[in-house]
């Protein structure tokens, strides 16, 4: 079968990983996050559209120096050239999913903490799951 068809609420909440790419199409690409206490994305600016939606948790989302609050079902749509950030303030994990368009990361790939990412200078590599 070609595509992605799975319960995005339930894998958000079981991932354990800083990030975890697990579909990549040619012009899209879905990646599960999971922020621990107080961690963060880091500030960045990417030449793409992004898309989150928190499934768990508490945070902050800064876009161009806009802050605002977020939680459970809220989404935030990153347009390219945008100065962004997501933190966690909560006492709890704080579970996500973005989508890329196009795909941003190596298909596969999977960063078990913010370190490992900040390490990896991987990106898209043209190779899509299919």
């Amino acid at each position: 079968m070609k595509g992605y068809i799975k319960n995005i609420e339930s894998l958000a909440i079981k991932n354990q990983n800083f990030r975890e790419v697990v579909y990549t199409a040619k012009n899209c690409q879905l990646v599960l996050m999971s922020l621990k206490p107080a961690e963060e994305i880091g500030m960045e600016v990417h030449q793409l559209d992004q898309f989150f939606r928190v499934e768990a948790g508490e945070g902050e989302a800064t876009l161009d120096g806009v802050t605002t609050e977020i939680s459970e079902g809220i989404a935030i749509l990153v347009p390219a050239g945008t100065k962004h950030n997501i933190v966690n303030t909560g006492d709890e994990p704080l579970k996500l999913y973005t989508l890329y368009s196009p795909p941003n990361h190596r298909d596969g790939t999977v960063h078990a903490t913010r370190a490992d990412a900040e390490k990896d200078d991987e990106s898209f590599d043209g190779k899509t799951t299919e």
